[in-house]
């Protein structure tokens, strides 16, 4: 007896596969911690991920708080979602500084004397240095545009249409010397469709982005509370 359409095709893995996403890892619950976690956001841009990282926490997904928003750019609309959502912000513009070590020697300071415990990049278009990178070991992270180690620095969605790729997506990984090179923690696979213009996908990217996210945020959130324990 034949078998039905979707049976055939759910058997041969091809079942509506230009619409999927894929998440690795994918838990079914999110890590729980205690204490509250509490977090330091670096943005540049429009803010979008940080914005979700608030709803995550009002949300209950993320036991976290967040200590402050540090942008450099004092056009940023990160700003925007900071104010509405009554967010601690500062602004550090990179451009008020001799060089980039005395920038992030100011953005440092401002994350140690808040305590925060977890640096996220949430769009932060700057590359860190090593003392913060050092400060805040495995305890920094960054989210990124592709599927790491592929289409690594700037411009990575059209990097990936360029060199005409099926699947793209975007990484969660810790941050080191090297630019987008760090252990990854999660990351989401997004087929690029054959009408895609580098604006639709990279919308298609960040609804990803906005859910791997705070995922990624939990689990290093957890492994911070219990090396804490362990430490005990």
């Amino acid at each position: 007896m034949k078998q039905d359409n979707r049976e055939y095709r759910e058997n041969n893995l091809s079942y509506d596969l230009n619409e999927q996403n894929l998440i690795s890892p994918l838990d079914t619950e999110s890590p729980l911690y205690e204490p509250k976690i509490r977090l330091g956001i670096l943005a540049s841009g429009n803010g979008s991920n940080f914005e979700y990282i608030i709803k995550s926490i009002q949300n209950k997904k993320l036991n976290a708080d967040i200590a402050i928003l540090i942008v450099n750019n004092p056009n940023c609309l990160a700003i925007k979602k900071a104010i509405k959502y009554k967010v601690p912000y500062v602004i550090i513009n990179h451009r008020d500084f001799d060089s980039r070590f005395e920038h992030d020697m100011m953005v440092m300071k401002k994350l140690e004397d808040l305590s925060v415990e977890l640096v996220i990049m949430a769009g932060w278009m700057r590359i860190v240095g090593e003392e913060i990178i050092n400060r805040f070991n495995n305890r920094l992270i960054n989210i990124h545009p592709s599927l790491l180690p592929s289409f690594k620095g700037i411009d990575a969605i059209q990097q990936a249409i360029d060199k005409r790729v099926k699947i793209t997506g975007c990484t969660v990984h810790y941050v080191q010397k090297e630019v987008d090179s760090g252990s990854i923690i999660i990351q989401a696979a997004v087929p690029i469709k054959e009408k895609d213009s580098k604006e639709t996908l990279k919308k298609r990217i960040q609804n990803m982005e906005h859910i791997i996210l705070p995922l990624a945020i939990a689990k290093v959130a957890n492994n911070i509370r219990n090396i804490i324990k362990d430490n005990k």
